[in-house]
């Protein structure tokens, strides 16, 4: 397997999620990766600390023989366990369990910087029979500016093969019905999102954690009242929105203190 190139920006954002005042992650919780070329993923091992992360933390997968797998319908734990064995053996670390989620990312959905992490306020909703409006329609506009339209909620499905699979049929639906999502919720565990660089990864997270934390709070008063469609899709294609939208994307991964 090549060396792993320059993870600054991953190391960087890994730290800034892990950061004890956000609230999405703690101990080992949680998992980054970035694309690296046609095959490879660089993708955070297993035990390791998103707060305290660095370049050593990461360990390079194939994305073609884990996307194998999960398209294999005899394939199983044991096979990802025997590639993992490998790569511990090489690398001297093994990958995250939810390795197979990020190549799935990746692959199907054209990521090339994924993030997941357990934020409070989202797993407030997802712990919850209220999960479905985090994939409802949105309820500000900043929302489907940073966000889109439409997320995708998975039923919980144990970590592994089995949610990957899962992960993966739902967003060929979810595309078909809407577009491909920016952001994953995932029932009584998380939150995934699927950027194009680490800065947006952030950005993704940081809105998802404020509409989840606007929803607990609306919820407590009475009843979500989201934005039409109408009003939806045009936030999502005004010129001036788009605009906006490009300077987010381009701007610079940052890790600033708590105010």
């Amino acid at each position: 397997m090549t060396a792993i190139n320059d993870l600054t920006d991953l190391v960087q954002l890994s730290r800034a999620l892990g950061e004890p005042w956000r609230r999405l992650a703690i101990l080992a919780e949680g998992n980054t990766s970035q694309r690296l070329g046609e095959d490879q993923l660089a993708i955070k091992a297993t035990g390791r600390s998103l707060r305290d992360a660095s370049a050593e933390d990461f360990v390079v997968v194939s994305l073609r023989r884990l996307s194998d797998i999960v398209d294999d319908s005899e394939a199983g734990e044991a096979d990802v366990a025997d590639y993992f064995d490998e790569v511990e053996n090489e690398q001297g670390m093994r990958p995250s369990v939810e390795a197979l989620l990020h190549v799935v990312c990746g692959v199907d959905a054209g990521a090339t910087t994924v993030a997941h992490t357990h934020p409070e306020s989202a797993n407030a909703l997802l712990c919850s029979d209220r999960a479905d409006v985090l994939a409802g329609p949105p309820i500000f506009p900043d929302q489907v500016v940073v966000m889109g339209r439409r997320g995708l909620l998975v039923p919980y499905s144990d970590p592994g093969v089995v949610l990957a699979r899962a992960v993966r049929a739902r967003l060929a639906e979810h595309a078909r019905q809407w577009d491909m999502p920016r952001v994953i919720y995932l029932a009584n565990h998380g939150l995934v999102v699927l950027a194009s660089s680490a800065g947006q990864a952030l950005q993704l997270t940081e809105m998802a954690d404020k509409v989840s934390r606007i929803l607990v709070a609306t919820l407590s008063f009475g009843t979500v009242v989201p934005m039409t469609a109408e009003s939806a899709e045009r936030i999502d294609t005004r010129d001036d929105e788009q605009i906006r939208r490009i300077a987010l994307a381009r701007a610079t991964l940052q890790q600033p203190g708590r105010d």
